[in-house]
Parts: C-alpha cells; sequence; structure tokens
C-alpha cells in the first residue's frame, strides 16, 4: 500500500526521531543506514523539510534532524506528501457523482477499506515505530 519512497520516508523519520536533542545526521550516513539511495534520500529529505517535518542545516555537525516531536507527527502526516493520499476521498471508479447517496457499484466497499487505511495512518504516531524499523 505504501510505496518505496514512502517507506523510505518513514524509515529515515524513524531514524531522526532517534537522535539525541538538537544532533543532526547527514544524508549519507541517513541513507546507509536505511538502505536508500543517497541522491534520492536527499531530495526526498529536502520535501520533508519543505512540509516541516524535517529541519536541515548546512556546513560542519549538519544534517538533518525532526522538526517535530514523533509522538504528534502522524504517519499520515509523513506519507501524505509523498503519496498523497488524501485524493482517495473519490470515487474508486472515478465518477464525479459518486458518493453515499447516489453510490457506485464498489463505494462502500471502498469507504470501508479507504476510511479504515486513512483512520491507521492518521491515529499511529511516528514514535510507534521508531524504534522498529
Amino acid at each position: 500500500m505504501i510505496s518505496k519512497t514512502g517507506l523510505h520516508a518513514l524509515k529515515a523519520l524513524a531514524v531522526l526521531s532517534r537522535l539525541p536533542e538538537g544532533e543532526y545526521i547527514g544524508a549519507a550516513t541517513l541513507a546507509k543506514e536505511i538502505g536508500a539511495p543517497e541522491n534520492y534520500l536527499g531530495k526526498l529529505l529536502q520535501t520533508l523539510t519543505y512540509e516541516g517535518l524535517v529541519e536541515s542545516q548546512k556546513g560542519k555537525g549538519g544534517g538533518f534532524r525532526m522538526a517535530k516531536d514523533s509522538k504528534k507527527t502522524s504517519l499520515y502526516d509523513v506519507i501524505e506528501p509523498i503519496e498523497q493520499v488524501s485524493r482517495w476521498e473519490g470515487c474508486f471508479l472515478g465518477r464525479s457523482r459518486c458518493s453515499s447517496s447516489s453510490p457506485c457499484n464498489l463505494h462502500d466497499k471502498w469507504k470501508m477499506t479507504r476510511d479504515t487505511y486513512l483512520n491507521f495512518l492518521k491515529s499511529t504516531n511516528l514514535s510507534e515505530i521508531s524504534d522498529k524499523d
């Protein structure tokens, strides 16, 4: 359900959430630790920095660290900028008029699956996976 990019983001933030307060880790070190290509992870970390999940610092002793408390960061917060799972709000078949009052043939099944998955992402915080990568 989660793309490789989404998994890399979750793994990277899990590592960042374990860093001691005020410490940074370089993208190369982080990439090696989670098994991701360095340039690819660097770009992903920049995206997460833009989203306010990660802070970056250039120069000696610089790198990346969490910008928010991992207990206040849901998996949805991490996955949404990458996967845009919020777009799943629409009809599974792409119909513009699908709703509870005028459902398509898959509406009820899709709604249950979608809501369960999105609720899981929103109710699970990063600290719950940070020591189990």
